[in-house]
């Protein structure tokens, strides 16, 4: 199943799979249509008096100019979506690629033309000119041209969507939202619970199972991993995340029991590896994005703290999930039953570090992104009930006034202390 999950993963982040689906969906269309019309379609088609029939030249250059119309526009297409890429990875964050990549709108838009065009040459093959063929008035397949014209008109109204979709997506507050919503979406679904838990120590000790490939891991099949610790009374202790650079030798799991002959490469099954990080089962590599694009904002190069503050907000929105969240009850293991697979333990500490403790040194120097900062640590604080996770805002708070005040001075930092002193006072609230 992980395996599956991996290719299809790898299938959506691919500008070849909608493209090439929908050009067999083309060939597949074009057989039946012609046959149809070789049925008597076309004839039919010709009786009708709600439509004027196409003789076999008039046919054979709509055809001819459909098709070349629909290769030159899809051309064109994918140069606007490499340029749009190469622009929005350039200046917001090459791991922000991915994202660009598994845009079904570009995809489709790609798959439409494409499929059309292969669509409008398989029909042109069926038109025959008078004195061709066993026909000496020619034949012209009526219905196929028919539902070439409606594919032309569809494909019009997609590349209308398309110039429109194109600017709106590489937005960067749309790219942010974007983000945002996906790491939200993700944790809800990884953690479904309510509570203050964070994941349960693993036992000390096991015997390391090391690994044998290089890369990440993009994928751990924790049903695996339980179902095979289940049948051979084992427990099994992750030493790495999701996301992780492993190479041969790195333990990737401890193992409590005694362990079959061919237990280790079971095991080792379970981990998928590949050169790039993904989303997948991976919420630190959403994190990074959103705190990559602020730190970028941040640089003296571009200096953009506005765009900074909208980066701030999706971490403190994503933060307040987590703080809200049991992150001792995973929704990759099973619930029921003696637990068997510990993860990799990531505490709320963790995620607050990883998201604006990576931030906190560059938003120390911008006024405008440090009182941000103070107010997204006091928005998160208000559903965050426990006192132990209120604390670690609360120390988060107080590191970036650290910072500020070695970087900043004068009315700027009055203006951060002012804003510190308001956040504290929302700490102080039951």
């Amino acid at each position: 199943m992980a395996r599956l999950r991996a290719f299809w993963f790898s299938l959506n982040a691919s500008y070849w799979f909608f493209p090439a689906l929908f050009s067999v969906l083309a060939v597949l269309t074009a057989s039946v249509t012609i046959a149809l019309d070789h049925a008597g379609g076309s004839d039919w088609m010709a009786r009708t008096g709600w439509i004027v029939p196409a003789r076999p030249e008039g046919a054979s250059n709509i055809l001819t100019v459909i098709a070349g119309s629909m290769i030159g526009v899809a051309s064109t297409v994918f140069s606007i979506t490499i340029a749009a890429v190469a622009y929005a990875s350039g200046n917001y964050g090459p791991r922000l690629l991915t994202n660009f990549m598994e845009d079904k709108g570009n995809q489709l838009a790609l798959g439409s033309f494409i499929s059309t065009f292969v669509y409008a040459v398989l029909v042109l093959r069926a038109v025959r000119m008078p004195g061709e063929g066993a026909d000496a008035h020619g034949f012209v397949p009526q219905i196929s041209l028919f539902v070439a014209t409606l594919l032309m008109a569809l494909s019009v109204a997609v590349l209308v969507y398309f110039l429109h979709h194109i600017p709106a997506s590489i937005r960067i507050n749309t790219v942010l939202e974007h983000v945002g919503k996906r790491l939200i979406a993700q944790i809800e679904d990884r953690f479904p619970k309510d509570g203050q838990d964070d994941e349960p120590a693993a036992p000390a000790g096991g015997a390391p199972v090391p690994a044998r490939a290089t890369g990440y891991v993009t994928l751990i099949d924790f049903d695996r991993l339980q179902s095979f610790a289940s049948d051979h009374d084992l427990v099994l202790a992750l030493s790495l995340r999701t996301g992780d650079f492993v190479n041969p030798d790195v333990p990737l799991l401890r193992v409590h029991g005694a362990l079959p002959d061919d237990g280790a490469e079971t095991l080792r099954g379970a981990f998928m590896f590949g050169a790039l990080r993904t989303p997948e089962q991976d919420p630190d590599f959403l994190i990074d994005e959103l705190a990559e694009i602020a730190l970028r904002a941040l640089s003296p190069g571009i200096n953009d703290p506005f765009t900074a503050v909208t980066a701030l907000h999706w971490l403190a929105a994503a933060t307040a999930s987590l703080a809200r969240r049991n992150l001792g009850v995973s929704a990759l293991l099973p619930s029921d039953g003696r637990r068997r697979v510990y993860p990799w333990p990531d505490d709320f500490a963790h995620y607050l570090g990883r998201g604006f403790g990576a931030v906190r040194l560059a938003a120390a120097g911008s006024p405008i992104a440090a009182c941000k900062f103070l107010e997204c640590l006091a928005s998160v604080a208000h559903g965050c009930r426990g006192p132990r996770r209120r604390a670690m805002l609360a120390r988060e708070a107080e590191q970036l006034m650290e910072q500020a005040r070695l970087a900043l001075e004068g009315p700027a930092l009055a203006q951060v202390e002012a804003a510190f002193s308001a956040m504290r006072e929302t700490f102080d609230r039951p």
